[in-house]
């Protein structure tokens, strides 16, 4: 009983603690899609529409 107790609780606290990393790594890939499609905007000339338009939280 024990054992299943202590797997069990690594086993949250590992999943707990992983959310925070993948916020961050979600939020660090929004921002280089949005680095990538200013510079796209820039070469073709094309107008950009300005503005956090993605609709992904922040933390």
């Amino acid at each position: 009983m024990k054992t299943i107790l202590l797997i069990v609780l690594a086993a949250s606290a590992m999943f707990s603690s992983s959310c925070n990393t993948f916020i961050g790594l979600g939020r660090d890939l929004r921002i280089a899609g949005e680095g990538m499609e200013k510079t796209a905007d820039k070469a073709s000339g094309g107008s950009g529409g300005g503005g956090d338009t993605s609709g992904a939280p922040v933390y």
